[in-house]
């Protein structure tokens, strides 16, 4: 059901672009926007790994430096079939994990401290499955997709927020070349990019839902997996992670603690939830 639901939503993001691009500039509009968010995302899918690595001051590890945590990751990728990641350590005490990397051959895991030293040995089994999932499922694919359309959306908004204050396309409408009107600049300019943000939020919690469910399932324990997000959830609030809002919905938990109104816009499903579908599989 979640990869129904990510396809639905990814045609629905699709769909406001080519829109977006009726509105601004016809099919010329669209594509070339979809072209320069394109071009910018690139770069981010080969190198957005080792970036978000060095951000986070993370430290790759072997079996000798962490027994318990390379064990565990050993034996979880054998039982799925998969290549075994890079593994990184991430020295801090607040508790949070996430996976990286652009497919299951290129993949890392990082860990902070805290995690590792707080969670029992099936509470860690199952968040390392859980970010195994996110590799096997190639979420950073679908997120690199997905940016790239809403990147795309969000460009030509902007654009048309600039043409609408200048007095729109004039003269020059015509149904190659957009034709909105100054009225449908200002929708473009305001509709679209909330649309696109609501979307992707919505794709992000789909996959965070899925990655739950599989993972549970390459752990074989519920259980401990919805244990070890609540705990993680608690420490979030006690010591939250100093995380850029830009790599936050990389994370297991949301690392930004406070129950502001920007929770409402988080890319992670409520914790509550996320625990109730847990403990019905067990």
């Amino acid at each position: 059901m979640n990869y129904f639901k990510t396809a639905v939503l990814l045609v629905v993001l699709t769909l406001i672009l080519v829109w977006a691009g009726s509105i601004f500039g016809g099919r010329q509009g669209a594509v070339f926007a979809f072209a320069i968010a394109m071009g910018m995302n690139f770069f981010s899918y080969w190198y957005s790994d080792k970036i978000v690595l060095k951000i986070y001051r993370a430290r790759q590890i072997t079996g000798q430096d962490s027994p318990k945590y390379f064990a565990l990751v050993k034996e979880l990728t054998a039982n799925a079939a998969l290549p075994m990641p890079n593994l990184y350590i991430i020295p801090t005490q607040a508790m949070n994990a996430f996976a990286t990397g652009r497919n299951p051959g290129h993949a890392a895991i990082a860990v902070t401290e805290g995690l590792l030293n707080s969670l029992t040995h099936e509470e860690l089994k199952g968040v390392l499955a859980h970010e195994l999932s996110h590799v096997k499922n190639r979420d950073i694919l679908i997120c690199t997709i997905v940016a790239t359309i809403a990147g795309a959306i969000t460009m030509l908004a902007n654009m048309a927020q600039w043409t609408a204050m200048f007095g729109g396309f004039g003269r020059h409408d015509d149904d190659d070349s957009g034709g909105g009107g100054v009225v449908g600049l200002i929708a473009l300019a305001i509709v679209a990019p909330i649309a696109a943000l609501l979307i992707q939020m919505a794709i992000s919690r789909s996959r965070e839902y899925a990655a739950d469910k599989s993972g549970a399932l390459m752990a074989r324990n519920p259980a401990g997996l919805a244990s070890a997000l609540e705990k993680l959830h608690q420490a979030a609030r006690v010591r939250p992670l100093d995380a850029g809002t830009s790599s936050a919905h990389l994370f297991i938990v949301n690392p930004l603690s406070g129950r502001s109104f920007a929770s409402l816009f988080s890319t992670h499903p409520p914790i509550e939830e996320r625990v109730k579908r847990l403990r019905s599989m067990a």
